[in-house]
């Protein structure tokens, strides 16, 4: 077929204008620009595609990173450097009265990769109190707009089997002379023993009796419990985190995000490229095709332009459909049943515009699936049920392919 098509064009010849407009007239004259491709394949045709590809998946990832806001912690979480929650991570940070020992306990923690993998152990011989403080950690500022907004912690009473009878949580601000104060004794009263329960304390607002601490400036906190009488007590402290400040992680670096999002656009691109190419040329050589590589490799690319399409199309949607997403601390790096209930809300959230978007996946697949096929049936000269089945088996491959490796 690709004989017949070069013998009986060989003299018209191809414009070089049309090589230029290739990549648009292929949306809407298929045929006739996979005819041209057979006369004269030209790689310029496939960098459009790419460069047009490129633009709009940046500028998707871009609006889809905009939307997106990660909550920031202090102590920050480093990966990297294996910091997770240094506060319970490390005993030196926290002081105490005579009577209370402070160690760490490696086999009782909470099981997160933002808790670390220990948990700090807090422990008295026969007493009836536990106070223990965390001094010099700042200043953290917990006052406004770009203050955190609530302290969180988890904690585990082992022993007793009884609860503190009273228990409070105080931030200072300096020293200890001027701190904020808070009844943590409802909040304790309605914990249970032997399990590690979650407590999110609200900052900065009524319900802590203020002498003389300053909110933009929380320097330490402490911790006290009380016991109607004496025990052997012990207690576990994990997750020590401010948190509650949301921050758009793009307005921090919008280049760099860009190059990224970029990068990985083309590796996106130039993947589907030839794994659609290399399958389908072994699938029509096999089928008796006698079809070469570059003609085939110019087409898929031209046919690649839905994915184009497709992007333009998902921005619109996403634009009109999609409120501000909220990355919390439990998503990002709580245990799994925190991380379970934190997805599911933000799949609540993007449930629309994921339903119109696998739609939208579905058309473009069809739509690139028959483009795909008029090219082999064009460099072939096979029939349309053994142009069809290459172009299905490859995308189908490519599409399992790119969500394995994450692309």
């Amino acid at each position: 077929m690709l004989d017949n098509v070069q013998s009986t064009n060989v003299a018209e010849g191809v414009k070089p204008k049309q090589f230029i407009l290739q990549f648009i007239r292929v949306l809407y004259s298929p045929y006739k620009v996979f005819r041209e491709v057979a006369i004269e394949p030209r790689y310029i045709s496939i960098v459009f595609v790419l460069l047009l590809f490129i633009l709009s998946n940046t500028f998707f990832g871009y609006m889809v990173l905009s939307k997106s806001y990660v909550e920031e912690t202090f102590p920050k979480v480093d990966f990297l450097a294996g910091q997770f929650d240094v506060w319970t991570d490390n005993s030196t940070f926290w002081y105490s009265t005579p009577n209370v020992n402070i160690t760490l306990d490696y086999s009782d923690y909470v099981n997160g990769s933002y808790y670390g993998d220990r948990s700090i152990e807090f422990s008295a011989r026969d007493s009836s109190n536990i106070f223990v403080r965390l001094l010099d950690v700042g200043p953290v500022n917990c006052s406004g707009n770009l203050g955190f907004k609530a302290l969180s912690f988890r904690i585990k009473f082992v022993n007793p089997q009884a609860l503190p009878s009273k228990a409070s949580l105080l931030l200072y601000s300096g020293d200890t002379s001027r701190y904020f104060l808070y009844n943590l004794t409802e909040s304790i009263l309605a914990s249970k023993v032997g399990v590690w329960n979650n407590f999110t304390i609200s900052l900065a607002d009524s319900s802590w009796e203020d002498h003389g601490g300053d909110w933009s400036k929380i320097s330490g906190l402490a911790l006290n419990f009380v016991w109607p009488k004496n025990f052997d007590i012990r207690i576990l402290l994990d997750g020590l985190y401010f948190r509650g400040l949301y921050e758009n992680q793009i307005s921090k670096d919008p280049s760099g995000y860009a190059s990224i999002i970029s990068i990985f656009g083309i590796f996106q691109f130039l993947i589907q490229l030839f794994i659609i190419s290399g399958i389908i040329f072994i699938f029509l050589n096999a089928f008796g095709g006698r079809i070469t590589w570059k003609p085939l490799l110019i087409c898929v690319g031209l046919a690649l332009i839905t994915l184009f399409i497709q992007n333009i199309v998902n921005s619109i949607i996403l634009s009109q459909t999609l409120d501000k997403l909220y990355y919390s601390l439990e998503y990002l790096g709580g245990s799994a049943t925190e991380k379970a209930v934190a997805t599911a809300k933000l799949n609540e959230q993007a449930s629309l515009f994921s339903m119109i978007a696998n739609y939208v996946q579905m058309l473009i697949f069809a739509w690139l699936t028959l483009l795909c096929t008029m090219a082999n049936r064009v460099l072939s000269g096979l029939s349309w049920a053994k142009s069809a089945f290459p172009s299905v088996i490859a995308l189908l491959i490519a599409y399992m392919i790119r969500l394995f490796i994450g692309l």
